[in-house]
């Protein structure tokens, strides 16, 4: 579909709704609410459409003027002045029309799950598992988030295994859906006494918040299992059987929640995850699909493959599907992520656009 198809089908849409909302009767309370919502979502496109079309209209307008052999002189050389300008101004409103016709993710609005995992590299993987989950708390905190964490499974050291957290505010998926994926470091570990440096891993993976709405989960397709919660180093430290393991049979997804003393509080949050996971076991299945046939995706969306490596020794985070490197390595772990995502965000914004084209 070319660039003006895509316009006069916004535009059609448009004076479609108008034309069903001004019978409210006959398409119910509930179609309204759908209906105006499209429609107040299009108006800002159409009033930019409009304005790119009449500045077309303009520029036909005066180009009759300047061929005309029976136009006067100084006609022509205003109107020659008049279509420069008004030609100067037609790349801006084509990239504002552009940018306004991209596809918006209908999950980017919503909070997000993230949960990392230490991978290879023993104690110094779990060690920078801790840092980087702490990282996307202060990250949160700089963009004023709400977090509240799930779950945490610590080693003897500090390090954790795994750390699962809920992320609340504005765009908050927006943002943080750009760092699923694996995660490098490379730095001496302070278990190291000869000072070699160490390569080791994590995994992060954001998922989009599941409504119930989107996941319809059967009592009859889960397993749940209870038992004692542990803590580091497999130590006791509940007496009760309040930990939370639920299966989820068709999938083969299975979720433990153990930080909470209530066995229902524990298997309310272990349902929060395991309804994320199937939410975003199904939506990259979607995407995957398109990506097959646009190719518009940054990387291959497989989440072993690995996005960013952060280098102690030379301060530097380079993310290796944008090849971009910053030496701002300690101000990135303290919470200060915009720069990269920014630039991830305007790569992404930048294939929806060359897909429209």
């Amino acid at each position: 579909m070319s660039f003006e198809q895509n316009l006069a089908k916004v535009v059609s849409r448009h004076e479609e709704l108008s034309e069903l909302m001004a019978d409210p009767q006959a398409v119910g309370k509930d179609g309204y609410v759908k209906l105006s919502k499209e429609f107040a979502q299009l108006s800002p496109i159409v009033a930019v459409i409009n304005e790119w079309q009449k500045a077309c209209e303009e520029m036909a307008g005066l180009e009759n003027i300047i061929a005309e052999d029976s136009s006067d002189s100084e006609m022509k050389i205003l109107a020659e002045e008049e279509f420069r300008s008004v030609k100067a101004r037609m790349p801006e409103l084509e990239n504002r029309v552009k940018l306004m016709l991209i596809p918006k993710d209908e999950v980017d609005s919503r909070n997000a799950i993230l949960e990392v995992r230490a991978g290879t590299g023993g104690d110094e993987a779990a060690l920078f598992a801790a840092d980087v989950f702490r990282m996307y708390q202060r990250y949160a905190d700089v963009m004023n988030w709400k977090h509240e964490t799930l779950q945490v499974q610590e080693t003897g050291i500090g390090g954790f295994k795994e750390a699962t957290a809920i992320f609340s505010g504005s765009n908050v998926f927006a943002r943080l859906k750009f760092e699923s994926g694996v995660h490098r470091v490379q730095r001496v570990p302070i278990t190291e006494s000869s000072g070699r440096i160490h390569t080791s891993a994590v995994t992060v993976a954001v998922m989009p918040e599941a409504e119930q709405v989107d996941v319809e989960i059967k009592d009859s397709d889960l397993r749940i299992d209870t038992f004692r919660a542990q803590g580091a180093g497999g130590q006791h430290v509940n007496t009760t059987d309040s930990a939370v393991r639920i299966t989820h049979v068709p999938t083969g997804i299975v979720v433990s929640q153990q930080d909470e003393k209530s066995q229902h509080k524990n298997k309310a949050k272990a349902l929060k995850v395991l309804r994320a996971r199937i939410f975003e076991l199904e939506r990259l299945k979607i995407e995957l699909e398109r990506a097959q046939t646009r190719k518009e995706q940054v990387g291959t969306g497989d989440r072993s493959e690995r996005i960013r490596t952060y280098n102690f020794p030379e301060r530097r985070i380079t993310d290796h599907r944008i090849n971009l490197t910053v030496h701002s390595l300690n101000s990135v772990l303290e919470g200060n992520l915009n720069e990269i995502i920014d630039a991830l965000a305007t790569e992404e914004q930048a294939a929806k656009l060359a897909e429209i084209q």
